[in-house]
């Protein structure tokens, strides 16, 4: 018995064969849902067309991530922007005919553009999922970006800002800068919680229980986790909601639900945190690498450094595999030195 097609899934361009009995699950395991019919996936909602430049399996795959995958807005579009790099690299060769060893060429090219260890990574992790949109389309029988090995990202020692530097970047915004106690506010929940940029820009107040002394951030895969909240971020959030988040509030109702609002009154967007962390980062002196993970990093490296058990850090983080905390033990050097010095017989 033949399964069926899902009911609104974009045309390819390309000769159909008999597509596999069951989609297949993005690399992390998860495997998209169904809706509960027999036969039967979610249907893919309606997007705008793609770009004028953009090749039209890129719109149909964008409907495949987001309906039947359910990966994040952050994700998809991350994958599209690699998708558009893929295929101008390609300049006009066919996907089918593809040999491995072109496409450990195309991860050569990647390298040669100076990307980041972790966004060739997720350039693999792109077409891996790509080209399992192409099988279940029967453009592809085998995926050969299977047989391509990521990018190891242990390799790459995250940039951890040392306490001292922390509080010169933490006390940095002043009263002359127009939105100080917002600011203050925005770098001290960094810290505080160890949370992305995004889960920052979309916490809700109601989300916020700075009397209990914690907030609850939603992460990736639209997760919730409970993170406490220390004396210093308390107050800094308690004299932003006072004095300056009313006044903000007022010029767009529509805000009312976030706890980091731009000056027009709407949710600050994650661009605009990376925007001022720049500013307050310059204005110490800090290295122009510093970006709101540089805050995450020293979080969960300072954690570590105090004692915390990876496990308990893992979950602050919200990390789905302890594999990916583990990278915070290789940058606490000094944490094993002094352990080596109280306790080795010679230290």
């Amino acid at each position: 018995m033949k399964s069926s097609r899902p009911p609104a899934r974009p045309a390819v361009s390309a000769p159909k064969v008999e597509s596999p009995k069951k989609p297949v699950a993005p690399p992390n395991g998860k495997s998209p849902n169904s809706t509960g019919k027999a036969g039967g996936l979610a249907k893919p909602t309606k997007l705008s067309g793609p770009a004028p430049s953009e090749h039209p399996w890129i719109g149909g795959f964008v409907d495949y991530a987001r309906s039947e995958c359910h990966l994040s807005d952050n994700t998809v579009l991350a994958y599209r922007r690699d998708l558009r790099r893929f295929f101008a690299w390609l300049a006009g060769r066919k996907v089918p005919a593809l040999t491995i060893n072109e496409l450990s060429d195309h991860v050569g090219w990647l390298h040669d553009k100076s990307l980041a260890p972790s966004s060739i990574s997720r350039h693999v992790v792109s077409l891996k999922v790509f080209f399992r949109y192409l099988q279940l389309e029967g453009v592809l029988s085998k995926n050969l970006v299977e047989l391509l090995g990521s990018q190891k990202l242990w390799e790459r020692i995250p940039h951890v800002l040392s306490p001292t530097a922390l509080d010169g970047l933490l006390t940095s915004p002043t009263c002359g800068d127009p939105y100080f106690r917002r600011d203050k506010a925005l770098l001290e929940l960094l810290y505080a919680t160890g949370c992305r940029a995004s889960e920052a820009s979309h916490l809700e107040m109601q989300n916020l229980h700075l009397e209990a002394g914690y907030c609850q951030c939603r992460g990736k895969g639209d997760k919730q986790r409970m993170v406490p909240l220390g004396r210093r971020s308390i107050e800094a959030i308690k004299a932003y909601l006072e004095h300056e988040r009313p006044v903000l509030a007022a010029r767009n109702p529509s805000g009312a639900a976030w706890v980091l609002l731009s000056r027009s009154g709407r949710r600050l967007r994650r661009e605009t945190i990376w925007e001022l962390l720049k500013k307050y980062a310059r204005r110490v002196g800090a290295s122009d690498d510093v970006t709101p993970h540089t805050l995450r990093h020293s979080f969960a490296t300072h954690l570590l450094a105090g004692g915390a058990d990876l496990r308990h850090v893992q979950e602050l983080l919200g990390h789905a595999s302890i594999t990916t905390t583990q990278l915070y033990t290789h940058v606490d050097a000094s944490r094993l030195k002094a352990l080596h010095k109280k306790c080795h017989p010679r230290g």
